[in-house]
C-alpha cells in the first residue's frame, strides 16, 4: 500500500485537529496547563499535571489507539488510502477527545477510578493524544502484524507496571468499574 499522504487529506487532518482544538477551547478546557508551564514529560500519574502536558503515562494508550486504529481500517476500509484512512482514525480520535473532556466522561472517571482528581485534559495535551495515535498509526504501517501487535502488548505491560493502570484497565475501569482494581490502583497512589 501507498503510504504517501494525498494534499486533499492533509488537509482534511489537518482541519479535524484545529477544529477540534477550536471546539475544546470553547468548552471552557484550558489552553495549557494551569501551571504555566509546558513539559514535554509529565510521569506522576496522580499528579496535578497529569493529562495537562505534552505528554505521560496515558500517552501509550494513544500510541496503541493508533496501532488498533490502522489494523481496523486496513480490514474495514481496505481499498481506500493511506491519507484517508488515517484521517478516519484522526476523527475517530479527535470524537474521544472531545468526549473525554465532557462532564459526562470526566465525571465517570472520577466516580468509577482512582483518578478522584481528574479535571479533564490541557488543549495542549488532547492535541498530544491526537499526535501520539497519529504515531500509533504509522508505526503500524511500517512495522509487521506481530511487530504492531508485541508494541501494543509491551506499551500495555509497561503502563500497567509503571503506573498500575493502561488501556485496557482504563476501559474496563470506565465502563465497569470493579473494587478489586480500584483498591490495586490506589494502593500505587
Amino acid at each position: 500500500m501507498d503510504k504517501r499522504i494525498s494534499p486533499p487529506a492533509v488537509f482534511t487532518i489537518a482541519m479535524i485537529v484545529i477544529f477540534s482544538a477550536a471546539l475544546l477551547l470553547s468548552m471552557g478546557r484550558v489552553p495549557i496547563c494551569t501551571c504555566g508551564t509546558i513539559k514535554l514529560w509529565y510521569g506522576q500519574s496522580w499528579g496535578p499535571e497529569n493529562s495537562q502536558q505534552l505528554s505521560d503515562w496515558y500517552s501509550l494508550s494513544h500510541v496503541i489507539h493508533g496501532l488498533l486504529f490502522y489494523a481496523g481500517t486496513a480490514w474495514l476500509l481496505r481499498a481506500w488510502t493511506f491519507g484517508d484512512r488515517l484521517a478516519v482514525a484522526t476523527l475517530i480520535e479527535s470524537a474521544w477527545e472531545i468526549l473525554e473532556n465532557t462532564p459526562l466522561i470526566i465525571n465517570r472517571y472520577r466516580e468509577g477510578t482512582v483518578s478522584l482528581d481528574y479535571f479533564g485534559d490541557s488543549v495542549v495535551n488532547s492535541m498530544s493524544d491526537i499526535g501520539m495515535m497519529m504515531l500509533g498509526f504509522w508505526l503500524a504501517s511500517r512495522l509487521p502484524l506481530k511487530a504492531s501487535i508485541g508494541l501494543g502488548i509491551a506499551l500495555e505491560l509497561i503502563a500497567l507496571i509503571a503506573i498500575r493502570d493502561n488501556l485496557t484497565l482504563n476501559v474496563i475501569m470506565l465502563l465497569w468499574p470493579i473494587q478489586a482494581i480500584r483498591d490495586w490502583q490506589a494502593a500505587a497512589s
